[in-house]
C-alpha cells in the first residue's frame, strides 16, 4: 500500500470532542467551555498556546458540535476587505438567526489594529463568533476593545504521556501506518525535536517511516529519527527545551555582568528564529529584577528596545537587542525592588487583609466623615521639606522595612534617605 499525500496530521484530525487529545483543563465536564459547547453557546474566545496543540482542531470540532456556519481566515493572506466579506456572507445569509456564523481566524496576532477593529461591531452584534488562535500573549497582540469582548482560553503543550497517545493512535487508524510492522523502541528524540507540538512529532513520525519502510520490520530509535531528520537534540528548538534553556543561559549572563556570553546567546536565539518580541520582553523583565533602582534607565532603554523591535522586526531587530543587551550586561545590578515585593508579598499572604487605618481612608460622604475615616491624616505637602511622620502601616502590623538595600551605589542612596526619614521608626 502506498501512503496518501495528504500530511499524517491532517489525515489524522479528530472527528470529534471525544477524540481530542490533550487540554484536558479546557474540556473535562467541569470546565466553563466545556458546558458552554453542550449547552450550544459559545463566547467569542482567544485559543492562546504554542504551536501544535491543537487550536486549530479545537475551533473546527466546537464549529461541528455546535452546528454552525464555520469560516477560516489566515491573519498572514487576509486582509479588512476578505473579513468584512465573510461579516456580509453571515449577514446576507441570515446566520444570526442560526446562532452566528463562526469565523476562525489563524494567527490573530499577525491582524493589524484597523484589521481587529474591522471585527469589532460583528463580535458585538452576534452575527459572528470569532474564534482566534494566536501563540503570543493576546494582552500584548489584540487590541483591547476586541480582547474586552472575547474570553481567552490557555493551552499547554502536549505532555509526552499525549503525545505517545497520538502516535499510538495514528499507528492504529491510519491506513497506510496500520498496514506496518511498527515498533517504537526510542522515542525520546521524537519528544524532544517535536517540543510539545503534535504537527511537527506526526510529520517526523511520518519522514521516519518513509525512510525504513523498505524494511519489513520498522523498528523505530533516536538513531534513526535523528538521521532521518538531519538534525540534532540539542539545536536550538524555539518550541523545545531548548528554547528555555538558552533564555535563562542568556539572562544568567546579563545578571552575571558577561556582555560577550550574553551576545552569543542572543545570537543563538537569532539564528533559531525566536521571536523578537519574546526576547525583547525577556529583556525588560532583567532591566527591572536584575537591575532595578540602581540604573533606572535600564528599564527605560528596555522598552524602548521592544518599541524598536515591535516596529521594525527581523533581520533588523537584531541591532536594538544587541544594544539593549550589552547596555545590561554591564549596568550596575541591583535587585532591591524584585526582594521587597516578593517579601510584602509574603507578608499579605500570612498576615492576610489587614484594616486600613481610619487616618488614611477615604471620605467622599458625611458618614464616612461622621465615622471619622481620614481624621488625623497630615498632608504631606503642608508640612517642611514635604514630609510628615505619620503610620502609613496597618495598625496590627506595625512598620516593616521591605527594602533592603544591595551595594550598589543608588540602592545605598535610598536607604540613606529612608534612613534619615524614619530613623525614629
Amino acid at each position: 500500500m502506498r501512503p496518501s499525500s495528504t500530511p499524517l496530521a491532517e489525515r489524522m484530525r479528530p472527528k470529534s470532542l471525544d477524540e481530542y487529545i490533550g487540554q484536558e483543563h479546557l474540556l473535562n465536564s467541569e470546565s466553563g467551555l466545556k458546558k458552554s459547547i453542550d449547552a450550544g453557546i459559545i463566547p467569542s474566545l482567544i485559543l492562546w498556546g504554542p504551536p501544535g496543540v491543537g487550536k486549530t482542531t479545537l475551533a473546527l470540532l466546537m464549529a461541528k458540535q455546535l452546528n454552525r456556519p464555520f469560516y477560516t481566515l489566515s491573519a498572514i493572506s487576509s486582509g479588512v476587505k476578505d473579513v468584512r466579506e465573510v461579516i456580509q456572507k453571515a449577514e446576507s445569509k441570515g446566520m444570526f438567526d442560526q446562532g452566528g456564523a463562526i469565523l476562525f481566524i489563524d494567527e490573530i496576532h499577525r491582524f493589524s489594529k484597523s484589521q481587529q477593529d474591522s471585527l469589532l461591531g460583528a463580535v458585538e452584534k452576534g452575527i459572528i463568533t470569532l474564534i482566534g488562535a494566536t501563540t503570543e500573549n493576546p494582552s500584548f497582540e489584540v487590541i483591547s476593545a476586541l480582547l474586552s469582548r472575547c474570553q481567552v482560553y490557555t493551552l499547554k503543550p502536549l505532555s509526552k504521556e499525549q503525545l505517545s497517545s497520538i502516535l499510538k493512535n495514528v499507528c492504529q487508524k491510519d491506513e497506510w501506518l496500520s498496514s506496518l510492522t511498527i515498533e517504537l523502541l526510542e522515542t525520546d528524540a521524537l519528544f524532544r525535536i517535536s517540543g510539545g507540538d503534535a504537527r511537527k512529532l506526526l510529520t517526523l513520525f511520518e519522514i521516519v517511516v518513509h525512510s525504513l519502510s523498505h524494511n519489513k520490520e520498522i523498528q523505530i530509535t533516536n538513531k534513526e529519527v535523528l538521521a532521518a531528520a538531519q538534525t540534532s537534540i540539542a539545536q536550538y528548538d524555539k518550541d523545545g527545551e531548548q528554547h528555555y534553556d538558552i533564555i535563562s543561559a542568556f539572562i544568567k549572563s546579563i545578571r552575571g555582568s558577561d556582555p560577550n556570553a550574553a551576545i552569543y546567546w542572543l545570537a543563538r536565539m537569532i539564528e533559531g528564529g525566536e521571536d523578537p518580541k519574546f526576547i525583547a520582553r525577556r529583556l525588560i523583565i532583567s532591566a527591572s529584577e536584575d537591575i532595578g533602582l540602581a540604573n533606572p534607565t535600564a528599564l527605560i532603554l528596555a522598552n524602548n528596545t521592544f518599541q524598536a523591535v515591535n516596529q521594525i522586526g527581523w533581520p533588523e531587530a537584531r541591532i536594538p537587542l544587541a544594544q539593549c543587551t550589552i547596555y545590561l550586561a554591564t549596568s550596575p545590578k541591583g535587585n532591591a525592588a524584585y526582594n521587597a515585593i516578593n517579601l510584602a508579598q509574603e507578608e499579605v499572604k500570612k498576615s492576610g487583609n489587614l484594616p486600613v487605618p481610619l487616618h488614611l481612608r477615604n471620605a467622599p460622604t458625611k458618614l464616612m466623615r461622621e465615622l471619622d475615616y481620614g481624621k488625623g491624616y497630615k498632608y504631606s505637602h503642608d508640612y517642611p521639606g514635604n514630609f510628615a511622620k505619620q503610620n502609613f502601616f496597618p495598625d496590627e502590623l506595625g512598620a516593616s522595612d521591605f527594602f533592603k538595600a544591595g551595594s550598589s551605589k543608588k540602592e545605598q542612596e535610598i536607604a540613606e534617605i529612608i534612613r534619615k526619614l524614619w530613623k525614629e521608626k
